[in-house]
């Protein structure tokens, strides 16, 4: 794609490796299933749906130059997804994403990014060096953003100029990533988006709900949040307009969850780019997701 984009995908860009089987599985099940390898990782996970949305979403993470890095960037630019501005390191490997889903939900996931946290801030050249942007002139459009990066890296961005003028939405990657969010949690351009769990991180504490929940997040900073809550109500939280609204999802039956709060976050997002409110914004996202979880749009 040699076209400016739309919109800029910055975290993981990897493999997702997905066991998954239609029993209900604990802890040391053995069951048949059906294991797949496709495109994945938080931020191109929303480039994805971004680009079916009719976007052209631009990637910014670390692939490394081995054989499945070449796979996965053809992979990508078969897919409309710009990848010219990747960082490919010779000598670091392409990052993985294992995860086991049954029919009671996700059972166990293992996130290996340390090619993308060893890159640290080589996958933001493009943004300093005018292919992109630069301090003096700042990239002025959407970012998504992902917690796979280190802490350090997350913090640098909450204060760089570089960022200064983004409409910055973030997203944790995982709970165990939720604190790293931490830094950008009073950024007055970022709207954050985390589910139930990760709000309660992110403020330590627990909350009965996703409004609950939302209201926690504004309380300690935050300028604008979305929450949610599996099959139960979400919300959207806002500091300067209207407060808290929630609305409940569709229900639907649930044949895959890897990748649904990415389907979520990029619905959202491009909904308030069309110019929705802040209700049929979220509306939009939670349809999106439903469908998704329901196996009714492709990966």
């Amino acid at each position: 794609m040699s076209e400016r984009p739309d919109i800029l995908c910055i975290g993981s860009v990897l493999w997702d490796i997905i066991g998954r089987s239609a029993a209900h599985m604990g802890a040391g099940a053995d069951v048949p299933g059906r294991i797949t390898r496709v495109p994945g990782g938080v931020a191109l996970n929303i480039a994805m749906t971004l680009a079916r949305f009719g976007l052209r979403p631009g990637l910014l993470s670390a692939v490394g130059r081995d054989a499945e890095g070449n796979d996965l960037v053809a992979a990508c630019a078969a897919m409309g997804l710009g990848t010219a501005h990747l960082y490919r390191s010779d000598d670091l490997p392409t990052d993985r994403y294992m995860a086991i889903e049954g029919g009671n939900g996700l059972i166990a996931a293992i996130a290996d990014a340390h090619s993308l946290e060893a890159a640290g801030g080589k996958i933001l050249r493009a943004l300093e060096d005018g292919r992109l942007g630069s301090a003096a002139a700042p990239w002025a459009g959407p970012v998504a953003l992902d917690g796979n990066l280190t802490t350090g890296l997350l913090a640098e961005i909450a204060g760089s100029a570089l960022f200064a003028a983004a409409d910055l939405r973030i997203a944790p990657a995982s709970p165990g990533k939720a604190e790293r969010l931490l830094p950008l949690l009073g950024h007055p351009r970022a709207v954050i988006y985390v589910n139930l769990e990760e709000a309660g991180l992110l403020c330590q504490r627990r909350f009965a709900g996703a409004a609950e929940a939302a209201a926690g997040l504004l309380e300690r900073g935050a300028r604008r949040v979305l929450v949610t809550d599996g099959g139960r109500p979400c919300a959207d939280g806002c500091a300067v307009a209207g407060g808290v609204i929630t609305a409940a999802p569709r229900p639907v039956l649930v044949t895959r969850v890897t990748g649904a709060g990415d389907t979520f976050m990029a619905a959202h997002l491009v909904a308030e780019l069309r110019g929705a409110d802040r209700g049929a914004a979220l509306a939009a996202a939670l349809d999106a997701a439903a469908s998704y979880v329901s196996g009714d749009i492709g990966t």
